[in-house]
């Protein structure tokens, strides 16, 4: 199956997990094999083109019908930046899920360096530092297109100052297929 069919299959599938929790059961094909494999998704809602809930994997750990099924619960319930999604809020909730690859740990020297290999609008970004730990999909970068402007904002997202570095500081990078439901209408 090609990944531009996968993304209707995954819609469904997390927008009927929400639907059913809230008491409006919904169902979705979920006979895919595919969706047997390992996979690590996130689940992005949005009201009027802005933020509802987002929550994901980093790294596949369950089946990708888990996966997408866990999250989707976890953005429209779980998502601490948010109350949890009503039934009534359900109509006006736009999906979207995003598929990740593998994270590939970045080699670098410094954060100028760092900054210099980051793709704008391509790359999903890890920052980790001891226990500190964020991440921004590629869809990011169209609201931080500047890569620096990009850091400075994943590192507050991890609890720490926009200016920081140190020698510790680890990064990936992940690309992601991501499908919206109002491309599907």
């Amino acid at each position: 199956m090609s990944t531009d069919e996968r993304g209707p299959v995954l819609l469904a599938i997390a927008r009927a997990a929400i639907s059913s929790a809230l008491g409006k059961p919904l169902r979705a094909d979920e006979s895919a094999p595919w969706l047997q494999e390992p996979g690590a998704t996130f689940v992005t809602l949005t009201q009027d083109g802005e933020l509802r809930g987002c929550i994901g994997s980093l790294e596949a750990h369950r089946t990708l019908l888990e996966d997408v099924k866990a999250n989707a619960l976890n953005a429209a319930f779980r998502d601490s930046r948010f109350a949890p999604l009503t039934a009534e809020e359900l109509e006006t909730t736009q999906v979207e899920v995003s598929l990740l690859s593998p994270c590939a740990p970045m080699c670098f020297t410094c954060e100028q360096d760092a900054l210099a290999q980051l793709r704008p609008n391509v790359d999903g970004v890890v920052f980790e530092y001891g226990h500190c730990r964020s991440t921004f999909l590629p869809q990011v970068w169209e609201s931080l297109p500047d890569p620096a402007q990009f850091m400075a904002h994943l590192k507050y997202k991890a609890g720490l100052a926009p200016d920081f570095w140190a020698d510790g500081v680890k990064l990936s990078c992940y690309t992601v297929c991501k499908w919206k439901e109002s491309e599907f209408k």
